[in-house]
Order: C-alpha cells, then sequence, then structure tokens
C-alpha cells in the first residue's frame, strides 16, 4: 500500500471520462487500497481514481462510518430534493463553494470481490457519491459552484 500523488486542477486526466473495470484483480484492488491510504493521509472524505492518475470507474469514501468501496458505480436514483452546502475538492486545495446536490441518491456498484450492491446515502454521503462519481466523468466540483466562499473568513 503506498500513497500515491494527487493530480490537481490543471491536470489534463481530470477533465476525461473513466472507463469501466472489467476484471476486478490483484492490481485493481492495490489501487484501491493505495487510493484509501492516499485519502486518509490528505484528511479527505472521499476519492476517485482519476485524482490519482488513473481513468477507471473506481471511487472510495469514508464519511466517517467506515470506508465504502464503489467499482463501476452506476446513480439509479436520486431525490428531487436539492440541498446546497459547501464543498471542496483534493485536487484543488484551498477552494471552497456552495454545489447545489440531491439529498438522496442510490448508487449500485461492486465491491472489491466483484458482488454488486447497492447503497443509498443522504446528507454527506449522498453529496460524497455524487462528487467522486462527477470525478469519473471529468466533472469537478468547480463546474458546480453557486458561490465561492472564504472558509478563513467564515464563522
Amino acid at each position: 500500500m503506498a500513497i500515491r500523488q494527487i493530480r490537481k486542477k490543471g491536470d489534463e486526466i481530470l477533465r476525461k471520462k473513466s472507463k469501466p473495470v472489467k476484471e476486478i484483480n490483484d492490481r485493481i484492488n492495490e489501487l484501491i487500497d493505495d487510493m484509501l491510504d492516499t485519502m486518509y493521509d490528505a484528511n479527505g472524505v472521499g476519492l476517485a481514481a482519476p485524482q490519482v492518475g488513473v481513468l477507471k470507474r473506481i471511487c472510495v469514501i469514508d464519511v466517517g462510518e467506515g470506508p465504502i468501496v464503489l467499482v463501476n458505480p452506476e446513480k439509479i436514483e436520486e431525490s428531487a430534493e436539492q440541498v446546497v452546502d459547501i464543498e471542496g475538492c483534493l485536487s484543488i486545495p484551498g477552494v471552497y463553494g456552495e454545489v447545489k446536490r440531491p439529498e438522496r441518491v442510490v448508487v449500485k456498484a461492486l465491491n472489491r470481490k466483484g458482488e454488486s450492491f447497492t447503497i443509498e446515502g443522504t446528507g454527506l454521503l449522498a453529496r460524497a457519491l455524487c462528487h467522486e462519481m462527477d470525478h469519473l466523468d471529468g466533472i469537478l466540483f468547480e463546474d458546480k459552484v453557486i458561490r465561492y466562499v472564504d472558509m478563513d473568513n467564515e464563522n
């Protein structure tokens, strides 16, 4: 397991669409382990494979309830109710902004063993799922910012 370099805004790979994972093998599991280590090392709540330079449809999330690994995630349902909250991104350090996201999402994915599962997220988990899945399509949170926020001057 290793800490990988997080790609920063301006790196072309962050704007490319990721390819589905065809087989979950030792290399993919090593990537997942490295992504988790990298996310925790950077004090993040999520990380997508393109952020470490790999164009595969993989993301990892931990909103404080333990790690969630999503391989080939697909959003299958989202609430009409939208919530605006502040987001940041490990690939755009020091930048924060208000982004509108669904209050609730349901995502279907594979786990690291290749087993299909469904996860329902609300609040922060819904936001993290949407944010990380956007990365898989080359979308950065800045593309959706309503208003930038100066976190140094927030109460």
